[in-house]
């Protein structure tokens, strides 16, 4: 991950705005080199920068500029995010900019994969942003948002720590009987411990399942000769 990506961030087409983003240890200088305005070399991190892009002297697009220093960003790396008017023609000419002075195109979803490898989300919530940015309905982002907030995270981190826990005082237990203010790990209790451990990772897994019929939907086939009710069954289920 040691080399700068780039990407247009936002649909493009004809709107107010879009958004150009950069990742990696050149993005700053990368961008001060066709930015005028402030010197983005010596701005705060968290900052916002007014000024405009520029192609050697012509001005490309007027702009704000935000930068992200590491380890303080989104992805754990330097960040710039330019913020320009929408457009095809001025995006792709600020990123052909970007591109030709040291970035490489992002793959898709890279900006999220550095994310996770520089420990900025776990697994749980990556795949969650992933679900989040594809879902259809209203019940689907509401139940991808717990992901995205972290609460499923904290949820099985919790557990996790329970079983270590547990672990630990068994092993306690054996290795060193003689600490007399050690927990004393019982068959009853240990029948007790896994028995409520197990019971919550049942029900994780059950609201999985249900969550994935929430995400993915049903696939069903309405079959029947013409004119027996097929689309009026349909309209039935939809509401519509």
């Amino acid at each position: 991950m040691e080399d700068t990506i780039a990407a247009i961030a936002t649909c493009v087409g004809e709107s107010a705005i879009n958004i150009i983003k950069i990742s990696g240890s050149k993005s700053i200088n990368i961008v001060n080199s066709m930015f005028r305005g402030k010197d983005l070399t010596k701005v705060n991190g968290n900052s916002i920068n007014y000024g405009f892009i520029v192609d050697k002297n012509e001005i490309v697009d007027e702009v704000l500029v935000s930068v992200f220093k590491n380890p303080n960003s989104s992805t754990g790396e330097d960040v710039i995010e330019i913020n320009s008017h929408g457009g095809i023609t001025a995006t792709n000419k600020i990123l052909e900019l970007i591109l030709n002075n040291g970035a490489r195109l992002a793959e898709g979803g890279e900006f999220l994969k550095r994310a996770f490898l520089n420990g900025k989300v776990d697994l749980i919530k990556a795949e969650s942003i992933s679900d989040l940015i594809s879902s259809e309905t209203e019940n689907a982002r509401k139940m991808i948002a717990k992901g995205v907030s972290g609460e499923l995270s904290k949820l099985i981190n919790n557990l996790r720590g329970e079983i270590l826990s547990l672990i630990a005082n068994i092993e306690v237990n054996i290795d060193y009987p003689e600490y007399e203010d050690a927990l004393i790990v019982t068959k009853k209790m240990l029948k007790e411990k896994t028995k409520n451990i197990k019971e919550k990772l049942k029900k994780i897994l059950k609201e999985s399942e249900n969550g994935v019929l929430i995400k993915d939907g049903i696939k069903v086939a309405i079959i029947g000769k013409p004119n027996v009710g097929k689309s009026s069954l349909l309209n039935t289920l939809i509401k519509e």
